[in-house]
Protein backbone atom coordinates (compact mmCIF):
# COMPACT_ATOMS: atom_id res chain seq x y z
CA UNK A 1 0.00 0.00 0.00
CA UNK A 2 1.23 3.40 -0.99
CA UNK A 3 1.69 6.27 0.68
CA UNK A 4 -0.89 8.19 -1.47
CA UNK A 5 -3.08 5.34 -0.49
CA UNK A 6 -2.78 5.47 3.22
CA UNK A 7 -3.45 8.99 3.20
CA UNK A 8 -6.42 8.41 1.07
CA UNK A 9 -7.93 6.03 3.41
CA UNK A 10 -6.93 8.06 6.71
CA UNK A 11 -8.80 11.10 5.19
CA UNK A 12 -11.79 9.08 3.92
CA UNK A 13 -12.11 7.77 7.16
CA UNK A 14 -11.50 10.93 9.19
CA UNK A 15 -14.71 12.24 6.84
CA UNK A 16 -16.60 9.22 7.29
CA UNK A 17 -16.44 9.68 11.19
CA UNK A 18 -17.03 13.09 11.23
CA UNK A 19 -20.12 13.50 9.06
CA UNK A 20 -21.49 9.91 10.69
CA UNK A 21 -20.85 11.80 14.04
CA UNK A 22 -23.30 14.55 13.05
CA UNK A 23 -25.50 11.99 11.74
CA UNK A 24 -26.23 10.08 14.67
CA UNK A 25 -26.90 13.06 16.59
CA UNK A 26 -29.28 13.61 14.06
CA UNK A 27 -31.50 10.39 14.76
CA UNK A 28 -30.78 10.79 18.30
CA UNK A 29 -33.11 13.61 18.01
CA UNK A 30 -35.68 11.90 16.38
CA UNK A 31 -36.09 10.05 19.62
CA UNK A 32 -35.70 12.37 22.04
CA UNK A 33 -39.61 13.37 21.72
CA UNK A 34 -40.41 9.52 21.77
CA UNK A 35 -38.32 8.25 24.19
CA UNK A 36 -39.59 10.91 26.67
CA UNK A 37 -43.74 10.16 26.06
CA UNK A 38 -44.78 8.64 28.95
CA UNK A 39 -43.37 11.44 30.85
CA UNK A 40 -44.82 14.08 28.86
CA UNK A 41 -48.00 12.05 28.92
CA UNK A 42 -48.34 12.42 32.89
CA UNK A 43 -46.94 15.94 33.29
CA UNK A 44 -48.65 17.55 30.76
CA UNK A 45 -51.88 15.28 30.99
CA UNK A 46 -51.75 14.33 26.53
CA UNK A 47 -53.45 11.55 24.78
CA UNK A 48 -51.12 9.13 22.32
CA UNK A 49 -52.71 11.68 18.98
CA UNK A 50 -51.34 14.60 20.94
CA UNK A 51 -47.90 13.21 21.73
CA UNK A 52 -47.88 11.95 18.12
CA UNK A 53 -48.28 15.32 16.96
CA UNK A 54 -45.50 16.79 18.24
CA UNK A 55 -43.40 14.29 15.98
CA UNK A 56 -45.85 15.42 13.13
CA UNK A 57 -44.40 18.79 13.93
CA UNK A 58 -41.21 18.07 14.14
CA UNK A 59 -40.84 16.17 10.84
CA UNK A 60 -43.27 18.65 9.07
CA UNK A 61 -40.37 21.60 9.57
CA UNK A 62 -37.82 18.72 8.97
CA UNK A 63 -39.55 17.92 5.76
CA UNK A 64 -40.10 21.64 4.13
CA UNK A 65 -36.63 22.81 5.77
CA UNK A 66 -34.89 19.91 4.32
CA UNK A 67 -35.64 20.59 0.74
CA UNK A 68 -34.19 24.02 1.33
CA UNK A 69 -31.45 23.39 3.15
CA UNK A 70 -30.38 21.48 -0.36
CA UNK A 71 -30.81 24.88 -2.21
CA UNK A 72 -28.31 26.59 0.81
CA UNK A 73 -26.01 23.93 0.84
CA UNK A 74 -25.44 24.38 -2.51
CA UNK A 75 -25.12 27.80 -2.28
CA UNK A 76 -22.95 28.45 0.60
CA UNK A 77 -21.29 25.35 1.40
CA UNK A 78 -22.58 22.09 3.71
CA UNK A 79 -20.18 23.02 6.41
CA UNK A 80 -21.85 25.54 8.06
CA UNK A 81 -25.02 24.34 7.65
CA UNK A 82 -24.38 21.36 9.02
CA UNK A 83 -22.91 23.30 12.71
CA UNK A 84 -26.20 25.62 12.32
CA UNK A 85 -28.12 22.35 12.37
CA UNK A 86 -26.24 20.95 15.15
CA UNK A 87 -26.57 24.10 17.12
CA UNK A 88 -30.29 24.21 16.73
CA UNK A 89 -30.73 20.62 17.78
CA UNK A 90 -29.24 21.92 21.32
CA UNK A 91 -31.20 25.40 21.59
CA UNK A 92 -34.08 22.83 20.98
CA UNK A 93 -33.53 20.26 23.86
CA UNK A 94 -32.23 23.46 26.07
CA UNK A 95 -36.33 24.95 25.39
CA UNK A 96 -37.62 21.74 25.48
CA UNK A 97 -36.51 21.44 29.17
CA UNK A 98 -37.90 25.04 30.04
CA UNK A 99 -41.44 23.95 28.76
CA UNK A 100 -44.23 24.60 31.01
CA UNK A 101 -47.67 24.21 29.00
CA UNK A 102 -47.95 21.98 25.33
CA UNK A 103 -47.60 24.86 22.89
CA UNK A 104 -44.29 25.04 24.56
CA UNK A 105 -43.70 21.84 23.41
CA UNK A 106 -44.81 22.02 19.80
CA UNK A 107 -42.66 25.44 19.51
CA UNK A 108 -39.52 23.81 20.20
CA UNK A 109 -40.44 19.97 18.78
CA UNK A 110 -40.34 23.01 15.49
CA UNK A 111 -37.39 24.77 16.69
CA UNK A 112 -35.86 20.89 16.81
CA UNK A 113 -36.71 19.96 13.04
CA UNK A 114 -35.54 22.81 11.70
CA UNK A 115 -32.67 21.71 12.48
CA UNK A 116 -32.84 18.34 11.78
CA UNK A 117 -33.16 19.27 8.50
CA UNK A 118 -29.85 20.06 7.43
CA UNK A 119 -28.44 16.97 7.73
CA UNK A 120 -28.71 14.74 4.97
CA UNK A 121 -28.38 17.57 2.36
CA UNK A 122 -25.30 18.62 3.79
CA UNK A 123 -24.34 14.97 5.25
CA UNK A 124 -24.35 13.43 1.65
CA UNK A 125 -22.66 16.73 -0.05
CA UNK A 126 -19.68 16.34 2.01
CA UNK A 127 -19.53 12.51 1.60
CA UNK A 128 -19.60 13.00 -2.45
CA UNK A 129 -17.21 15.57 -2.51
CA UNK A 130 -14.90 14.45 0.47
CA UNK A 131 -14.76 10.54 0.02
CA UNK A 132 -13.29 8.72 -2.63
CA UNK A 133 -15.53 6.43 -5.17
CA UNK A 134 -14.53 3.26 -4.32
CA UNK A 135 -15.45 4.15 -0.49
CA UNK A 136 -18.67 5.60 -1.37
CA UNK A 137 -20.24 2.54 -0.07
CA UNK A 138 -19.00 1.60 2.89
CA UNK A 139 -18.80 5.39 3.44
CA UNK A 140 -23.23 5.16 3.17
CA UNK A 141 -23.04 2.34 4.75
CA UNK A 142 -20.89 3.79 7.79
CA UNK A 143 -23.34 7.01 7.55
CA UNK A 144 -26.46 4.82 7.92
CA UNK A 145 -25.07 3.10 11.23
CA UNK A 146 -24.45 5.95 12.69
CA UNK A 147 -27.81 7.47 12.66
CA UNK A 148 -29.03 3.49 13.32
CA UNK A 149 -26.88 3.97 16.46
CA UNK A 150 -28.53 7.05 17.17
CA UNK A 151 -31.42 5.82 17.23
CA UNK A 152 -30.47 3.02 19.77
CA UNK A 153 -29.11 5.08 21.77
CA UNK A 154 -31.54 7.70 22.92
CA UNK A 155 -33.98 5.48 24.47
CA UNK A 156 -31.26 4.35 26.89
CA UNK A 157 -29.79 7.43 27.53
CA UNK A 158 -32.72 9.57 27.49
CA UNK A 159 -35.17 6.68 29.66
CA UNK A 160 -32.35 5.92 32.08
CA UNK A 161 -31.64 9.77 33.05
CA UNK A 162 -35.10 10.20 33.61
CA UNK A 163 -35.88 7.51 35.44
CA UNK A 164 -33.02 8.53 37.96
CA UNK A 165 -33.33 12.79 37.65
CA UNK A 166 -36.51 13.07 35.76
CA UNK A 167 -37.14 14.25 32.02
CA UNK A 168 -36.26 17.80 32.12
CA UNK A 169 -32.42 16.82 33.66
CA UNK A 170 -32.94 13.96 30.58
CA UNK A 171 -33.27 16.80 27.91
CA UNK A 172 -30.77 19.01 29.52
CA UNK A 173 -28.47 16.08 28.69
CA UNK A 174 -29.40 15.64 25.43
CA UNK A 175 -28.55 19.21 25.15
CA UNK A 176 -24.71 18.46 26.40
CA UNK A 177 -24.45 15.70 23.73
CA UNK A 178 -25.25 18.38 20.86
CA UNK A 179 -23.58 20.59 22.03
CA UNK A 180 -20.44 18.34 22.57
CA UNK A 181 -20.30 17.13 19.25
CA UNK A 182 -21.09 20.56 17.28
CA UNK A 183 -17.59 21.55 19.41
CA UNK A 184 -15.76 18.63 17.65
CA UNK A 185 -17.11 19.39 14.26
CA UNK A 186 -16.07 22.84 14.86
CA UNK A 187 -12.10 21.54 15.85
CA UNK A 188 -12.01 19.46 13.19
CA UNK A 189 -13.38 21.55 10.46
CA UNK A 190 -10.97 21.75 7.84
CA UNK A 191 -11.03 18.26 7.55
CA UNK A 192 -14.54 19.11 5.82
CA UNK A 193 -13.22 21.36 3.59
CA UNK A 194 -15.79 21.72 0.58
CA UNK A 195 -13.15 20.77 -1.83
CA UNK A 196 -13.91 17.53 -4.09
CA UNK A 197 -10.87 15.31 -3.51
CA UNK A 198 -9.32 13.53 -6.24
CA UNK A 199 -11.13 10.95 -7.78
CA UNK A 200 -14.14 11.82 -5.54
CA UNK A 201 -17.02 12.31 -8.60
CA UNK A 202 -15.42 9.66 -11.23
CA UNK A 203 -18.10 9.82 -14.80
CA UNK A 204 -20.62 11.93 -13.13
CA UNK A 205 -24.45 12.29 -13.89
CA UNK A 206 -25.70 14.58 -15.94
CA UNK A 207 -25.10 18.45 -15.58
CA UNK A 208 -28.92 20.17 -13.97
CA UNK A 209 -28.34 23.23 -16.35
CA UNK A 210 -28.60 26.50 -15.48
CA UNK A 211 -32.31 25.68 -14.16
CA UNK A 212 -32.71 26.25 -10.32
CA UNK A 213 -35.12 23.18 -11.02
CA UNK A 214 -32.97 21.64 -13.65
CA UNK A 215 -32.38 18.33 -11.14
CA UNK A 216 -35.93 17.60 -10.84
CA UNK A 217 -35.61 14.31 -13.75
CA UNK A 218 -38.25 11.31 -13.33
CA UNK A 219 -35.62 8.94 -11.23
CA UNK A 220 -35.24 11.63 -8.39
CA UNK A 221 -39.01 11.82 -8.11
CA UNK A 222 -39.36 8.21 -8.03
CA UNK A 223 -36.50 8.30 -5.38
CA UNK A 224 -38.63 11.34 -3.61
CA UNK A 225 -41.97 8.45 -3.42
CA UNK A 226 -39.90 5.72 -2.32
CA UNK A 227 -38.68 7.24 0.74
CA UNK A 228 -41.80 9.36 1.42
CA UNK A 229 -43.99 5.91 1.03
CA UNK A 230 -41.32 3.31 3.01
CA UNK A 231 -40.87 5.85 6.25
CA UNK A 232 -44.59 5.64 6.78
CA UNK A 233 -43.65 2.32 7.76
CA UNK A 234 -40.52 3.43 10.30
CA UNK A 235 -42.48 5.89 11.37
CA UNK A 236 -44.98 3.55 13.42
CA UNK A 237 -42.06 1.09 14.37
CA UNK A 238 -40.36 4.21 15.79
CA UNK A 239 -43.57 5.84 17.58
CA UNK A 240 -46.19 3.09 18.53
CA UNK A 241 -44.92 -0.29 18.29
CA UNK A 242 -43.87 -1.18 21.54
CA UNK A 243 -46.92 -0.01 22.81
CA UNK A 244 -49.01 -2.39 20.27
CA UNK A 245 -46.45 -5.08 20.64
CA UNK A 246 -47.65 -4.52 24.58
CA UNK A 247 -51.30 -5.25 23.86
CA UNK A 248 -50.94 -7.85 21.02
CA UNK A 249 -48.98 -9.95 23.20
CA UNK A 250 -49.61 -9.26 26.63
CA UNK A 251 -45.81 -8.48 27.22
CA UNK A 252 -44.13 -6.03 29.92
CA UNK A 253 -43.59 -2.97 28.39
CA UNK A 254 -40.00 -3.02 29.01
CA UNK A 255 -39.61 -6.14 26.60
CA UNK A 256 -41.58 -4.42 24.17
CA UNK A 257 -39.09 -1.87 24.46
CA UNK A 258 -36.13 -4.07 24.12
CA UNK A 259 -37.62 -5.74 20.82
CA UNK A 260 -37.06 -1.97 19.65
CA UNK A 261 -33.91 -2.29 20.72
CA UNK A 262 -33.23 -5.08 18.87
CA UNK A 263 -34.73 -3.48 15.52
CA UNK A 264 -32.20 -0.88 15.60
CA UNK A 265 -29.18 -3.27 16.93
CA UNK A 266 -30.40 -5.76 13.83
CA UNK A 267 -30.82 -3.18 11.46
CA UNK A 268 -26.92 -1.86 11.94
CA UNK A 269 -25.80 -5.15 11.81
CA UNK A 270 -28.06 -5.08 8.50
CA UNK A 271 -26.21 -1.42 7.49
CA UNK A 272 -22.88 -3.56 7.70
CA UNK A 273 -23.90 -6.10 5.36
CA UNK A 274 -25.51 -3.68 2.84
CA UNK A 275 -22.68 -1.61 2.38
CA UNK A 276 -20.65 -4.52 1.54
CA UNK A 277 -23.29 -5.64 -0.88
CA UNK A 278 -23.65 -1.97 -2.10
CA UNK A 279 -19.88 -1.93 -3.06
CA UNK A 280 -20.44 -5.39 -5.02
CA UNK A 281 -23.39 -5.45 -7.46
CA UNK A 282 -25.24 -2.37 -9.71
CA UNK A 283 -28.91 -4.16 -8.75
CA UNK A 284 -29.46 -1.61 -5.95
CA UNK A 285 -33.07 -1.51 -6.87
CA UNK A 286 -32.98 -5.45 -6.22
CA UNK A 287 -31.40 -5.69 -3.13
CA UNK A 288 -33.59 -2.63 -1.87
CA UNK A 289 -37.01 -4.54 -3.05
CA UNK A 290 -36.10 -7.70 -1.73
CA UNK A 291 -35.10 -6.99 1.63
CA UNK A 292 -38.41 -4.69 1.94
CA UNK A 293 -40.37 -7.35 0.64
CA UNK A 294 -39.07 -9.54 3.48
CA UNK A 295 -39.70 -7.07 6.16
CA UNK A 296 -43.03 -6.31 4.79
CA UNK A 297 -44.03 -10.27 5.01
CA UNK A 298 -42.47 -10.60 8.73
CA UNK A 299 -44.29 -7.29 10.00
CA UNK A 300 -47.68 -8.89 8.91
CA UNK A 301 -46.93 -12.11 10.63
CA UNK A 302 -46.29 -9.91 14.18
CA UNK A 303 -49.82 -8.33 13.02
CA UNK A 304 -51.44 -11.68 13.64
CA UNK A 305 -50.51 -12.40 17.10
CA UNK A 306 -50.00 -15.95 15.84
CA UNK A 307 -45.86 -16.11 16.75
CA UNK A 308 -45.26 -17.07 20.26
CA UNK A 309 -44.38 -14.10 22.59
CA UNK A 310 -41.17 -14.74 22.65
CA UNK A 311 -40.03 -14.39 19.49
CA UNK A 312 -41.49 -11.79 18.91
CA UNK A 313 -37.91 -9.90 19.77
CA UNK A 314 -36.14 -11.81 16.83
CA UNK A 315 -39.04 -11.39 14.10
CA UNK A 316 -38.36 -7.87 14.95
CA UNK A 317 -34.99 -8.08 14.57
CA UNK A 318 -35.74 -9.40 11.19
CA UNK A 319 -37.66 -6.77 10.27
CA UNK A 320 -34.86 -4.23 11.26
CA UNK A 321 -31.86 -6.61 9.70
CA UNK A 322 -34.05 -6.29 6.11
CA UNK A 323 -34.87 -2.47 6.64
CA UNK A 324 -30.60 -1.81 7.18
CA UNK A 325 -29.69 -4.09 4.23
CA UNK A 326 -31.83 -1.85 2.10
CA UNK A 327 -29.77 1.55 3.35
CA UNK A 328 -26.35 1.52 1.58
CA UNK A 329 -28.17 0.81 -1.71
CA UNK A 330 -30.93 3.07 -1.74
CA UNK A 331 -28.83 5.95 -1.47
CA UNK A 332 -26.05 5.36 -3.74
CA UNK A 333 -29.62 5.13 -6.00
CA UNK A 334 -30.23 8.84 -5.09
CA UNK A 335 -26.78 9.59 -6.11
CA UNK A 336 -27.05 8.05 -9.52
CA UNK A 337 -29.91 10.62 -9.55
CA UNK A 338 -28.05 13.43 -8.38
CA UNK A 339 -26.00 15.80 -10.72
CA UNK A 340 -22.78 17.03 -9.90
CA UNK A 341 -23.70 20.72 -9.31
CA UNK A 342 -26.95 20.08 -7.58
CA UNK A 343 -26.33 17.32 -4.57
CA UNK A 344 -27.48 19.25 -1.79
CA UNK A 345 -30.43 20.03 -3.54
CA UNK A 346 -31.13 16.24 -5.04
CA UNK A 347 -30.69 15.42 -1.25
CA UNK A 348 -32.80 17.69 0.79
CA UNK A 349 -35.84 17.34 -2.33
CA UNK A 350 -35.42 13.38 -1.74
CA UNK A 351 -35.25 13.25 2.02
CA UNK A 352 -37.60 15.48 2.29
CA UNK A 353 -40.19 12.88 1.64
CA UNK A 354 -38.89 11.17 4.55
CA UNK A 355 -39.66 13.78 6.95
CA UNK A 356 -43.16 14.13 5.61
CA UNK A 357 -43.76 10.84 6.23
CA UNK A 358 -42.47 10.47 9.38
CA UNK A 359 -44.66 13.32 10.23
CA UNK A 360 -47.92 12.40 9.54
CA UNK A 361 -47.01 8.69 10.84
CA UNK A 362 -46.87 9.28 14.36
CA UNK A 363 -50.24 10.96 14.15
CA UNK A 364 -51.80 7.99 12.24
CA UNK A 365 -50.57 5.48 14.52
CA UNK A 366 -51.36 6.81 17.43
CA UNK A 367 -55.03 7.47 16.43
CA UNK A 368 -55.02 3.52 15.34
CA UNK A 369 -53.98 2.98 19.41
CA UNK A 370 -56.42 5.78 20.77
CA UNK A 371 -58.85 3.25 18.82
CA UNK A 372 -57.71 0.20 20.52
CA UNK A 373 -56.50 -1.22 16.79
CA UNK A 374 -52.51 -2.06 17.80
CA UNK A 375 -52.34 -5.16 15.20
CA UNK A 376 -53.21 -2.23 12.56
CA UNK A 377 -50.21 -0.70 13.42
CA UNK A 378 -48.01 -3.91 12.19
CA UNK A 379 -50.28 -4.22 9.23
CA UNK A 380 -49.90 -0.65 8.07
CA UNK A 381 -46.12 -1.29 8.89
CA UNK A 382 -45.93 -4.23 6.69
CA UNK A 383 -48.25 -2.54 3.97
CA UNK A 384 -46.74 0.43 3.32
CA UNK A 385 -43.14 -1.23 3.26
CA UNK A 386 -44.85 -3.30 0.79
CA UNK A 387 -46.33 -0.13 -1.22
CA UNK A 388 -42.66 1.30 -1.29
CA UNK A 389 -41.50 -1.71 -3.87
CA UNK A 390 -43.45 0.52 -6.75
CA UNK A 391 -41.21 3.17 -6.80
CA UNK A 392 -37.74 1.35 -5.92
CA UNK A 393 -38.26 -0.68 -8.92
CA UNK A 394 -38.49 2.17 -11.48
CA UNK A 395 -35.08 3.30 -10.68
CA UNK A 396 -33.06 1.47 -12.87
CA UNK A 397 -29.44 0.32 -12.11
CA UNK A 398 -28.01 1.77 -15.35
CA UNK A 399 -27.80 5.12 -13.72
CA UNK A 400 -25.47 3.36 -11.17
CA UNK A 401 -23.25 1.72 -14.02
CA UNK A 402 -23.12 5.68 -15.52
CA UNK A 403 -22.48 7.37 -12.06
CA UNK A 404 -19.77 5.16 -11.18
CA UNK A 405 -17.81 3.52 -13.32
CA UNK A 406 -15.68 1.20 -12.37
CA UNK A 407 -13.99 1.21 -9.04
Amino acid sequence: MTAATVDSFRSDAQVIGLVGLAHGTSHFYHLTLASLFPWLKDAFVLSYAELGLLMTVFFIVSGVGQALAGFVVDRFGALPVLLGGVALLGLAALGLAASQNYPMLILFAGVAGLGNSVFHPADFTLLNRRVSVPRLGHAFSAHGLAGTLGWALAPVFLVGIATIAGWRIALLAAAVLAFAVLAALAAFRDLLDPREVQHALVKPSRDAGGSILGFMSAPVWMCFAFFLISSFSFGGIQSFAPAALRDIYAIPFALATACITAFMLASAGGIVVGGFLAVRTVHHDKVVATAFAAAAAIAVLVATGIPPAASVVVLLGLIGFGTGIAGPSRDLLVRAAAPKNATGRVYGVVYSGLDIGLSVAPTLFGLLMDWRHPSWVFVGIGLFQALSLFAVMGVGSTAIRRSMGPA
